[in-house]
């Protein structure tokens, strides 16, 4: 996903020369390095100075810019909430906040860097719109979207390599989200990584437990697909969430919010619950994900039980 970003916004910059973006010494790892090496007059590293970073990345879109914000997401949001909320949301500047590293799969960095809450922080915010694209071609669909819609955004990628799910042309509307596996029994709504695992646990719930389940990539987190949701519970009754972020305030309660106001429906959250992570060498990543229920097994394991409960 880094490198898709790095990639797109090399292209997107020689579409639109107003393209500006702002780093913090994470420019290599972001792979925006490329496009200061494309553009070196618009590219900008601020250093380890992250509520700066924000607060030029602001100046430059009130300057006719727009602005791209990037850096591991324990930083933005982590460090600079102040500066987002009222230097670019309360004014709705067209700045694009872009982060890595957001999850669990950090690993190695460890629980203080694995940002777990920053779904919840982000979406709280009047004015900005979250996405949490699960692959390369996603990525890049994304972001031209989001360069053609005035007013910020945050973009949540992860740090390691993700299978692709998507051709290359497949489009994604802002707003919307995307049924990956069709099914009937129940609904799993997934975003980023867990994309996949909810694939593959859908899987092993038809051929092992003949459960047939609708996995949906929700990658449009805010604005969320109502019409989906509704449709969704109405068809296959009980639905699952699973992210790769705290249960409190996440995909999870952004679906419970519509179906409580629209179609009230059993909502099984799967995320992590509400306590922080812990360091693990890139080797581990996938126990780690299995020791806090993100693994396709305990997707699995969830939903044969809310299967069960649909049935009593």
């Amino acid at each position: 996903m880094r490198s898709a970003y790095g990639e797109s916004l090399v292209n997107l910059g020689k579409k639109y020369p107003n393209i500006v973006c702002v780093g913090g010494d994470t420019t290599d790892s972001l792979k925006t390095k490329k496009f200061g090496e494309m553009f070196p007059d618009r590219l900008f590293n601020v250093g380890i100075a992250e509520a700066n970073l924000v607060s030029i990345a602001a100046g430059l879109a009130i300057a006719g810019k727009i602005s791209f914000a990037s850096t591991y997401a324990a930083f933005i949001p982590g460090r600079c909430l102040d500066q987002i909320r009222n230097a670019i949301c309360y004014p709705n500047l067209d700045v694009k906040i872009v982060v890595s590293h957001a999850g669990l799969s950090v690993g190695p960095d460890g629980a203080s860097h694995q940002q777990i809450e920053d779904i919840s922080i982000m979406r709280s915010l009047p004015n900005m719109r979250v996405l949490v694209p699960a692959d390369a071609p996603s990525v890049k669909k994304l972001l031209e979207n989001i360069v053609q819609i005035p007013g910020p955004f945050y973009v949540r990628l992860a740090r390691p390599s993700t299978e692709e799910l998507y051709p290359e042309e497949t489009d994604f509307e802002i707003g919307k989200g995307k049924v990956v596996t069709d099914g009937a029994d129940l609904s799993i709504f997934a975003c980023g990584t867990m994309v996949s695992a909810s694939q593959k646990a859908s899987d092993i719930l038809k051929k092992e437990h003949g459960i047939s389940c609708r996995v949906i990539d929700m990658y449009s987190i805010k604005p969320i697909d109502t019409d989906l949701i509704y449709k969704c519970a109405k068809e296959t009754g009980s639905l699952i969430s699973v992210e790769e972020h705290n249960v409190v305030g996440g995909l999870g309660s952004a679906i419970s919010e519509v179906t409580s106001d629209i179609c009230p429906t059993f909502v099984r959250k799967i995320g992590i619950k509400d306590k922080y992570g812990e360091s693990a060498r890139d080797e581990e990543i996938d126990s780690l994900l299995d020791k806090y229920g993100l693994s396709p097994k305990e997707i699995v394991r969830n939903a044969v039980e809310l299967n069960k409960r649909e049935k009593k």
